[in-house]
């Protein structure tokens, strides 16, 4: 497990531009343990506030972004839905940094290559703060939701099992 001192990703030069309040938080990364439990208990918060942003396909939509609380697993069909479509299934893993920019661990919502459609499981909205991925592990951002959800576009919904 290596911490090492991280550099301004692209998710946080964007946010600072847009004058949005937030904060970074570091914490150790395990290469084995990349699930969002970890991260939670590395950076000492509710699993609850911690949320992990998926990257799905729609079958005649396309990409997508749903932002779940990190002790959730997505609903395909509630996404699906919600991205107005009848089925969507989760992109493989050796596509998410070609399509993205971003790797397993260390997605954000913020600062995809292309803008993509997003959806926030209504959750984060009954919270001040929510962490999600700075862009790269080893790094979180602290921020509100609303603003978050604001700033990235994004609808809300319920996207969980």
């Amino acid at each position: 497990m290596a911490k090492a001192k991280l550099n301004k990703t692209n998710a946080v030069r964007l946010l600072e531009a847009a004058g949005i309040d937030f904060s970074t938080v570091e914490y150790e990364v395990d290469e084995n343990n990349l699930d969002a439990r970890h991260v939670a208990e590395s950076v000492g918060e509710d699993i609850n506030v911690v949320f992990k942003t998926l990257v799905l396909r729609g079958e005649r939509t396309g990409l997508f972004v749903c932002v779940v609380p990190g002790n959730c697993e997505v609903d395909l069909k509630k996404a699906a839905k919600a991205a107005g479509d009848k089925k969507a299934e989760m992109i493989a893993v050796k596509e998410l940094l070609p399509l993205t920019g971003y790797i397993r661990g260390g997605c954000s919502p913020i600062g995809m290559k292309k803008p993509l459609r997003t959806f926030f499981h209504s959750s984060a909205l009954n919270h001040d703060i929510i962490y999600v991925s700075a862009g790269v592990r080893g790094m979180q951002i602290k921020i509100d939701p609303k603003k978050l959800i604001e700033f990235v576009g994004a609808e809300t919904t319920d996207l969980v099992q």
